[in-house]
């Protein structure tokens, strides 16, 4: 599937890995609760891999470490890859929101006026990594100096000029 969506070859990313694992190797360390992770992020998520973890349907690793990660309550993060989203996804959705999922759809913002491809993939992967708590320079933050869109003074600002 990576050399459908890449320009690279299963191997060239394998490579890039400290470990990789076989999607139907369900005795892997990483299908335990016991396993010492702070999370897990599904990047990209099919609405195949997003029904089965809503339902519980831990027929690979993949789903089962899903599965586990919401066992053990920790972080799972499912950056969906479809659109436009029928009844059944937004069902499917819901479902893991409550559960505590966040669902992190790739829509980059533009109040950092992105100039490329990259910086609107590095704005969604930096948003998957605010999720779990990881930091990254990846796209500007705002705070409490910076002029964001939203951002309440320049809003203010703006209304009385």
């Amino acid at each position: 599937m990576v050399e459908l969506e890449t320009n690279y070859d299963f191997e060239e990313i394998a490579s890039l890995a400290t470990r990789v694992h076989s999607i139907d190797d369900l005795e892997s360390a990483i299908s335990s609760g016991g396993y010492p992770v702070d999370g897990m992020v599904v990047v990209p998520c099919s609405m195949k891999t997003l029904a089965g973890i809503a339902c519980g349907y831990a027929s690979n690793l993949l789903l089962r470490a899903a599965d586990v990660t919401l066992k053990e309550r920790r972080p799972l993060v499912l950056v969906p890859r479809e659109t436009p989203l029928n009844a059944i996804h937004l069902k499917n959705m819901l479902q893991l929101a409550r559960m505590g999922t966040t669902i992190l759809p790739a829509m980059p913002a533009f109040y950092n006026k992105p100039s490329t491809v990259s910086e609107l993939v590095d704005f969604v992967v930096g948003k998957a990594l605010d999720v779990m708590r990881i930091e990254h320079s990846l796209y500007r933050k705002c705070g409490i100096k910076d002029k964001c869109a939203g951002d309440s003074s320049s809003a203010q600002s703006a209304r009385e000029n």
